[in-house]
């Protein structure tokens, strides 16, 4: 994990021999394609990535998804979806005695997980459940989430599949996992005890473990994880010491991508997958404290992130990089690139991210 956004000599999927690709706003939106996605992950693979898909999203069998994903003109095995509902049957599995009655708020998916795991699987508090499992699905119940209240007031350990507040939809955002947990913490005062889900990094532990061709797992340092959410996926890469890439085809835009803290901050930036693809600048500090990305230069004035571009520095007379060049593909993301760098050094030299000015140009984009 850096503190700034790395570069690369070469495409990403030439430096990285596995990428672990998050679903829902990455690679589809609901039932539908993000576009770019299936161009991108077949062009990283003819480069020697591997693909893997790591959704925290429980409530749909791998084959279902992997069905899905070859409707789109992908290529691959049921196997190279690993959802929360596969960890987290894994997670109970070292904390509960095997036989242990689980209540499940859930589809069929986390269900068959937890039975497959070695539980018995109950709907009703009545039942005295050992623990309570949490997770989100399109139908999900006002008396699931009673039942799940009942249960842990009961003494049922909490666990949940993931903690993602939202979900991206065909119609748009929606409420997910983490929002629908309020509602049970609320009615107990019990947080859950863990989350098999991102930003937890067994996701992506358990994805190197299943696509490693041998007895030698799969570097960390050989496995990217890509994702849309900076609370999700991006955290739990820095959690595990991954590097990551975040696209801009879901949750994530640029406000939140400047302000985010050290835990959610990504290692490189893309539109969409097609980034998989593309050498990626490499931002540099320059003497006087401002980041230079190839065209465009950003700095701190105070607490206002002034962003100009070389031109305009030349005009002025400033300082510039000459290790930063200034040739290649611009994919239109430099100016984010320089403005991130400068947002988040004046936030780890103690100044409110908040009280940040943002450039109004990256704000619109």
């Amino acid at each position: 994990m850096s503190r700034y956004l790395l570069g690369t000599e070469g495409p990403l999927a030439s430096g990285y021999s596995l990428s672990l690709l998050d679903l829902d706003g990455v690679v589809y939106r609901g039932k539908n394609p993000i576009e770019h996605a299936a161009q991108g992950i077949a062009a990283s693979e003819r480069l020697g990535m591997r693909a893997s898909y790591t959704t925290n999203n429980p409530s749909r069998f791998p084959s279902t998804v992997a069905e899905q994903l070859r409707g789109f003109g992908l290529k691959l095995g049921d196997d190279q979806i690993i959802t929360s509902a596969i960890v987290a049957a894994r997670m109970l599995a070292g904390r509960l005695e095997r036989g242990s009655k689980v209540l499940i708020v859930g589809a069929e998916h986390l269900r068959d997980e937890v039975r497959k795991a070695g539980f018995e699987v109950v709907d009703n508090a009545d039942k005295h459940p050992d623990a309570v499992l949490q997770s989100w699905h399109a139908d999900l119940t006002f008396n699931e989430l009673a039942q799940a209240a009942y249960a842990i007031e009961g003494g049922a350990e909490y666990y949940v599949t993931n903690r993602d507040l939202t979900i991206p939809r065909e119609q748009g955002i929606a409420p997910g996992n983490g929002a629908l947990q309020l509602a049970v913490i609320a009615a107990t005062g019990k947080e859950p005890v863990s989350s098999a889900g991102k930003p937890e990094s067994a996701m992506y532990d358990e994805a190197r473990v299943l696509f490693s061709r041998d007895e030698h797992i799969v570097p960390v340092a050989k496995s990217l994880p890509v994702g849309d959410r900076l609370d999700t996926d991006i955290e739990a890469a820095n959690r595990g010491g991954y590097d990551s890439l975040v696209v801009l085809t879901g949750v994530a835009d640029p406000r939140q991508i400047m302000l985010a803290p050290a835990i959610q901050r990504p290692t490189f930036i893309a539109y969409d997958l097609r980034g998989l693809n593309t050498v990626h600048p490499q931002p540099v500090r320059l003497d006087d404290g401002s980041w230079q990305c190839r065209g465009f230069r950003a700095s701190l004035e105070g607490t206002v992130v002034r962003l100009r571009t070389l031109a305009s520095v030349q005009d002025s007379g400033v300082q510039q990089d000459s290790s930063s060049p200034v040739d290649g593909i611009d994919d239109g993301l430099d100016a984010l690139r320089a403005a991130c760098c400068a947002a988040w050094e004046a936030a780890d030299s103690g100044i409110d991210p908040q009280s940040l000015t943002l450039p109004t140009d990256l704000l619109d984009s």
